[in-house]
């Protein structure tokens, strides 16, 4: 049963789309709106949006100032009653249901009920949150609104105020009110594609809300996808738009100041002729106009707020485009065909589902066909097959409307596009949609760039790579790399990665888009919900005098976050030193184009940086934690490994401040997959060749801030990568210096305790020149190696230690003694060294920057506390008085030099990685520490009160809580807790004796105690429970946990920890303290009296030549590009991507069979059409050899056979505009002029099919409307007529007056005194909006030239020349339309010509027209034409084949007179946005000149 039926009105699943005739427009602009599609962090979520008690208020404050609803203020007795039995009023409502007031006797009340008189707007009491009874936690958003409402208010509220992002899609399901019956398979498909074209596109899908029939099967889509695995949270936006006064158990949703939430029972049992709302959808808007029961309601409402939104432009990544609008159709009614017919009128695509059943069913079996078989009968017998329940009630006049409808609709068939499941290689429905989407785009006022421009821009915004793929990347466009730049932006900005491979993979160079400028606008874009961006706004605060973010705010952070051992990325602007670049504008579909030098060198006294793109990208995507953005980057760079590791940096860097734990985690996963790329290619490296990848190691990169790749692992953190066996093998070799790595330790022993053994070749070296000297040069390397430096400090260390100890236990006397004295100058060897460490800064960091990683290192802090300590405790040792506290400090201090040992041992590879897991232990201890103190604190305290009274003395009180509750834990129990060894000799009294503790509470007669042992006891008992057995197991377990999972790791932390200990002794002068001293001097000298800067060691940090560095960067990323094949080929091997592929075989094999079935049957069918031509040749010669003998009197009386029309092959595989235009040459004469709805008026035609359309055809019902539109110059046109007064004082078929009244076409039919149009009826009689009756003459000026590439050459296009029209164009109109029409009596040139000219040109161009070649002259199909006034016109084409003089001239003389119309050359071609009627005429021109059409 169809909704119109069913809901007496029928609702908004059956009606129209674009704008009613005769409603008013909405009024105010569309709020410029932008809004993020990526989901924003949840810490920081509160930075963008309300919480939701602040939206509830403005909602309620909101809403009802800006959103009305509709109330019945007189109540009027219908004849009717209500399905109760109740008498209510014409409005529907009860008399219990209107207000007081409306109860009340009015001076009117007798009058008839007008809904316009009786009803008034009052603000809406029923908006807010809604959630369904007993189906669940979701919660959606729903509000009751006026039908008078502005769309742009309703988009306010949508976007503003619910929250929903602008979308890419609106996807408006029309079809049947009623539950239908679908093919599960069908349904299925359906479902899934319908919620993945919303899901991957972020579309809004708009339906009528209710749960039942096409609402219904939406709503189910929409749940059985949030039940999926593949739910993501990201909500489906379903937007329901129904009746109020049709909606059952709306009352429960009337909450004055908002329902937060709102509850609503769905009761389909009880709901009567009402409908209940469906619950899956998540916002609803429920139309009111002030009525009960009556539906169709919204229909106007959703019209124009579906047009609204698709007017609207979304902005996203520096481009904009206009929301594209769809229309999906399933089963449906009349009222269904009406919605189609509206769509295809208004330019909106429609999707039609074949085999849903009734008009969907209808409109796809006859969707292939041509539109002369398009007949009458046809419809009828689909009508009787679909229909079979309400084919009774067709009428012969709503055939012959439904046939009409039909064949306006399949004649635009690049907006019509039938979903026929498994066939025609169709699958999915949502390649379906977004297919028919871009089919219709090309068909719309877009050419050449501009449409193949628009279509990506739509695929981009869908985020549809597989549509971009098969639908635009064709052979039919070659893409520039620079026409790809705007779509590559804005894919970086919205975070497409698909769309940023396949722009790389169509030659997109990163050089060319990344300019300075473009790079500056990509910060500015960031996602708002990237803590990055929030560090920006920081750091911008911090800078009020800053005018905007410049480049120099982002190379602070990153410095930040890449550590102090990198210089910055990005320079602080000067006014000397700015980047001579052209200023870039906000950005929206021209990107600007201006390279910058991809080295940028400052003066002399400034640092010289790099710009390069793919460094800047990849950083960028990586402060977004854009996972496959900076994977595809990365796969882009040269210096792959620094680039890695940087990552890897940032991301921990980062993570350490996301509050956010997901976004954290991320953060960290994706930083351990850059350390392993880093590894991955190393080891590719490493294997080919060591000796180079150990220089990739130390190699100074300029584009990472002058840092290195160790470095930066270092900074990072990154122990795999550390202990990775090149990068040891290569800190092997450093810490051994010039030696080999191979020389046993007591070899080296032995020369350092007789060095002249050097030159007997006990030891070896790497260098063959040293190897064969044995002079200086063997001792200077032997002893310069850090290998020789650390165990000579070492050794020298251990004398330090034992002199000290000596000197404190034996040697301490009043006066220093010479073996204190040593240890004196001892000390200032080791102070001098810490001072060298401190101060040594090779890369001119400045001192706060050295200064500070001296004092990150826990070792150099431990090293300043004992010498500071040693200090105090010298300067007390100096003064007599207080020799003894200074030999106490200095023995304290012996403590803090004996823990510095541990450093030293971290070199072994059997005590280092147990000094690792001591000092985890030692933060496991701090923290049980905190649980001990308060068990100890707690027992003692409450033992002490209990035991002692009054105790005044701090010491004692410290030992009996503190002390001795420690103490107990070991099994020290106090003799006097429980009464058993008491004795009061032990103790004072009175707490006077200093040496003794005061006695507890007792009897001093009786001599026992009088405390309760009991408690004490018990006390006890608890206490050594919960310390000795669960505290100390607690201890235990930490460190046996801590144990085992540093034990996994330690020997990559040893590996780790030990480049620290090697660096220290590189540098390290190679003389031990207290000869330390000696080096020191000497580097003094250098340093301060000699000026000669410091330089690190090439061993850590190399700077290489141009070419080598070259070299070694492209056989770096040569291996990279071997890595990454490992890892696909990896990924192939996957049990997973097997299966996957051999799925991917199968379907391929499947398509090339249907493939070869299609062409096997198109061959077929190619033939039979051959020989269908070679019959109707044959028919035509058979035909004239009857005729001419028939002419000569040899024929007999009977007529000739007549042959059946030729039948197009169905599925044949045309273009749309091919195929339209091959079915427009054997099309009825006129096709514009017989559209229903008349132009600029309300008036609609009688439907007039194609076989009804000659005069000599019968069509007894055919009763047309009269109009004549009133004109202002009325002296210029002929009176408007009356169908029951024939026009008088008109001569037709002859020249009457000034007017010329005669046909082209030859004499015409006048009937009942009103002429006849030639070419048959066109459903509506009268005048029109035509000047005259009858022939209305015009002229049209086709004036061309060639058009020119910039070098002055003409294009061409398949072989053929490309010509360019002038056009104009007056708005409203989208189309652009020849400069001709009527002209004035008297008048050579039309008016639009005179328009889109200057005065004095008027002449020379009427010479022109004068010389011009006709091309056409005849009758135009024209909309405006009608029974009795039609247009014909006269073509004249004036062509400028080269760049003359006069071309020049009519170049400078294009001046439109009025502002609002625009005069352009137009480039010829099929898809030129031209009226249908000029296009003919601009056929004829190209095929007369040989160009391009």
């Amino acid at each position: 049963m169809e909704a119109s039926t069913l809901m007496k009105a029928g609702s908004r699943q059956e009606e129209g789309f674009g704008p009613q005739p005769g409603k008013v427009a909405d009024l105010g602009p569309a709020p410029n709106l932008w809004l993020n599609n990526s989901s924003l962090g949840k810490k920081r979520r509160s930075q963008y949006l309300l919480n939701s008690c602040e939206k509830q208020e403005n909602l309620s404050t909101w809403i009802p100032e800006n959103i009305k609803k509709k109330e019945c203020m007189y109540f009027v007795e219908s004849c009717t009653l209500s399905d109760a039995g109740k008498v209510v009023c014409a409005c529907g409502y009860t008399r219990e249901q209107h207000l007081e007031e409306a109860l009340r006797p009015h001076a009117f009340q007798d009058d008839e009920w007008d809904p316009e008189k009786h009803i008034q707007e009052a603000p809406t009491d029923a908006f807010g949150d809604i959630i369904f009874t007993g189906l669940g936690p979701k919660v959606g958003k729903y509000v009751r609104i006026s039908q008078d409402t502005p769309s742009s208010v309703i988009y306010h509220l949508m976007t503003q105020h619910w929250g929903l992002d602008v979308p890419s899609l609106l996807i408006s399901v029309t079809g049947g009110a009623k539950d239908f019956n679908m093919k599960p398979e069908l349904k299925s498909v359906f479902r899934r594609g319908l919620v993945k074209v919303a899901q991957t596109t972020g579309a809004w899908i708009i339906t009528g809300g209710s749960h039942t029939g096409v609402m219904k099967q939406v709503g189910e889509a929409v749940r059985d996808f949030s039940l999926s695995s593949s739910y993501n949270k990201a909500e489906v936006v379903t937007i329901g738009i129904a009746t109020w006064g049709t909606v059952h158990n709306r009352d429960g949703l009337v909450h004055p100041t908002g329902g937060f939430p709102a509850e609503y029972l769905v009761d389909e049992e009880g709901q009567g002729h009402l409908t209940c709302l469906d619950s899956n959808h998540s916002h609803f808007i429920l139309v009111d106009d002030g009525t009960h029961g009556r539906y169709g309601v919204e229909i106007a409402l959703r019209t124009k707020l579906e047009k609204f939104i698709s007017e609207q432009t979304k902005e996203r990544g520096g481009m904009a485009i206009k929301i594209p609008l769809v229309c999906v159709v399933l089963e449906g009614g009349p009222g269904t065909l009406q919605t189609i017919y509206n769509a295809i009128t208004h330019g909106t695509p429609c999707v039609v589902v074949e085999g849903s059943g009734r008009v969907a069913d209808v409109i796809a079996q006859v969707a292939s066909l041509p539109i002369s078989e398009i007949t009458i009968s046809l419809i009828q017998r689909k009508l009787a097959v679909f229909f079979q329940e309400m084919f009774e009630t067709f009428t012969e006049g709503r055939i012959v409307e439904w046939t009409k409808k039909i064949q306006d609709i399949v004649r635009r068939r690049q907006l019509l596009t039938i979903f026929r499941e498994g066939k025609d290689g169709q699958h999915d429905v949502d390649v379906a949609i977004l297919q028919a989407l871009l089919k219709a785009s090309r068909s719309r006022a877009h050419f050449g760039h501009d449409n193949w421009d628009h279509q990506l821009k739509l695929a981009v915004a869908w985020n549809r790579v597989d549509i971009a793929r098969s639908e635009i990347f064709t052979d039919e466009r070659q893409w520039k790399p620079s026409e790809l730049h705007p779509m590559m932006i804005a894919a970086l900005i919205s975070n497409k990665p698909e769309f940023v491979k396949l722009f790389l993979e169509k030659g997109v160079r990163l050089q060319d888009l990344l300019t300075w400028d473009m790079l500056l606008y990509l910060y500015k874009n960031l996602s708002p919900s990237c803590l990055f961006h929030c560090k920006l706004q920081k750091a911008l605060a911090k800078e009020p005098a800053a005018p905007a973010l410049l480049m120099h705010h982002v190379a602070q952070l990153l410095q930040e976050l890449l550590g102090d051992s990198t210089q910055p990325l990005y320079p602080r602007p000067r006014s000397s030193d700015q980047p001579q670049t052209l200023p870039v504008p906000h950005v929206k579909l021209n990107v600007q184009r201006v390279s910058l030098p991809f080295l940028y060198k400052c003066p002399s006294d400034h640092v010289t940086f790099t710009m390069d793109p793919v460094r800047d990208l990849l950083i960028w995507a990586i402060i977004q934690n854009r996972r496959e953005l900076a994977e595809i980057m990365w796969a882009q760079s040269q210096d792959c490994i620094a680039a890695a590791l940087a990552c890897s940096r940032i991301l921990k860097g980062l993570s350490k401040e996301e509050e956010d734990t997901d976004s954290s985690e991320d953060m960290l996963a994706l930083a351990g997959e850059f350390e392993h790329r880093a590894i991955g290619v190393f080891t590719e490296c490493y294997r080919k060749d060591e000796e180079r990848a150990q220089k990739l190691l130390i190699r100074v990169s300029d584009a990472w801030g002058k840092t290195t790749c160790l470095q930066l692992a270092l900074e990072a953190k990154d122990m795999k990568f550390v202990s990775h066996g090149g990068v040891q093998a290569f800190l092997t070799k450093v810490w051994w210096g010039q030696l080999c790595v191979d020389n046993g330790l007591w070899r080296v022993f032995l020369c350092m305790s007789f060095f002249p053994l050097l030159c007997t070749g006990l030891v070896s070296f790497r260098e063959q020149q040293l190897q064969a000297s044995c002079g200086l040069a063997r001792l200077r390397a032997f002893f310069n190696a850090p290998v020789v430096t650390f165990h000579l400090n070492t050794l020298s260390y251990f004398s330090f230690l034992c002199l000290f100890a000596y000197v404190l236990m034996v040697d301490f006397q009043p006066s220093p003694s010479r073996c204190e004295c040593v240890v004196y100058l001892w000390l200032f060897s080791l102070t001098c060294e810490e001072m060298r460490q401190l101060l040594y800064d090779p890369d001119d960091c400045g001192l706060a920057k050295t200064a500070l990683l001296y004092f990150g290192d826990f070792w150099n802090k431990l090293d300043i506390t004992a010498i500071l300590l040693f200090l105090a405790g010298l300067s007390c040792r100096l003064i007599p008085p207080l020799l003894y506290p200074g030999r106490i400090i200095l023995s304290l201090d012996f403590i803090m030099f004996c823990l510095r040992l541990m450093h030293i041992f971290t070199i072994s590879k059997t005590l280092g990685p147990k000094i690792i897991i001591l000092k985890r232990m030692m933060k496991d201890v701090f923290f049980f520490l905190f649980l001990l103190a308060v068990w100890v604190v707690s027992f003692g305290v409450a033992k002490q009160a209990i035991l002692i009274h009054n105790e005044s003395r701090v010491d004692w009180i410290f030992r009996g809580v503190v002390y001795q509750s420690y103490l107990t834990i070991f099994g020290h129990i106090p003799a006097y807790i429980d009464g058993v060894d008491f004795n009061l000799d032990q103790c004072s009294p009175n707490g006077t004796d200093p040496y003794k503790p005061k006695c507890p509470e007792s009897d001093a007669s009786r001599r026992q105690p009088i405390f309760p042992e009991w408690l004490t006891v018990t006390l006890l008992c608890l206490y050594l429970l919960f310390t000795n057995i669960l505290l100390l197991n607690l201890l235990i377990a930490m460190f046996n946990y801590t144990f085992q999972q540093v034990q996994e790791h330690t020997d990559q932390i040893w590996k780790f920890q030990r480049h620290g200990l090697i660096e220290e002794y590189q540098r390290r002068p190679p003389a031990p303290p207290p000869f330390i001293l000696l080096s020191h001097l000497h580097l003094f000298i250098k340093r301060v009296i000699l000026k000669i800067p410091a330089r690190r060691h090439k061993q850590l940090k190399n700077k290489l030549e141009k070419k080598e560095e070259s070299a070694l960067l492209s056989w770096e990323m040569y291996l990279k590009e071997s890595y990454l094949q490992s890892l696909r080929d990896q990924q192939k091997q996957r049990p997973e991507q097997k299966m996957q592929d051999i799925s991917n075989r199968v379907d391929t094999v499947v398509d090339l069979l249907e493939m070869g079935r299609l062409k096997q049957s198109g061959s077929v069918e190619q033939k039979l059409s051959s020989l269908e031509e070679q019959v109707a040749q044959t028919a035509r010669a058979l035909r004239w050899i009857m005729q001419t003998l028939k002419d000569s009197g040899l024929g007999s009386g009977e007529d000739p056979p007549t042959l059946a029309p030729q039948k197009a092959s169905e599925g044949q595989d045309l273009e749309p505009d091919s195929r339209q235009e091959a079915e427009a040459l054997g099309d009825t004469p006129h096709v514009n002029a017989r559209h229903l709805l008349y132009p600029n008026s309300p008036v609609l035609r009688f439907p007039v099919p194609n076989e009804k359309v000659p005069w000599e055809t019968e069509f007894l019902i055919y009763e047309p409307p009269f109009y004549s539109a009133e004109r202002r110059d009325r002296g210029l046109v002929d009176p408007m007529g009356s169908p029951l007064k024939p026009l008088a004082g008109i001569t037709f078929n002859a020249v009457d007056g000034p007017t010329d009244r005669r046909s082209f076409r030859g004499s015409y039919a006048v009937q009942d005194g009103f002429p006849l149009n030639p070419m048959g009826r066109t459903g509506l009689r009268g005048r029109g909006s035509l000047s005259r009756f009858g022939p209305n003459h015009t002229l049209q000026p086709v004036v061309t030239r060639w058009r020119r590439n910039p070098d002055g050459g003409i294009c061409r296009k398949s072989v053929k020349k490309v010509l360019e029209v002038l056009a104009v164009q007056q708005p409203p109109s989208e189309h652009w339309a020849l400069p001709g029409g009527s002209q004035e009596p008297g008048e050579m040139l039309p008016r639009k010509l005179k328009q889109a000219l200057c005065r004095e040109s008027w002449p020379v161009f009427e010479s022109l027209l004068r010389q011009g070649t006709e091309v056409y002259r005849g009758y135009m199909d024209d909309p405006r034409n009608t029974d009795n006034a039609w247009i014909e016109t006269v073509a004249i084409s004036v062509h400028f084949p080269d760049q003359s003089d006069a071309l020049k001239r009519l170049n400078s003389h294009l001046l439109a007179c009025d502002p609002q119309m625009s005069v352009q050359w137009q480039v010829v071609d099929r898809r030129i946005p031209l009226y249908a009627s000029h296009k003919t005429i601009l056929r004829e021109v190209a095929t007369l000149y040989g160009g391009h059409y």
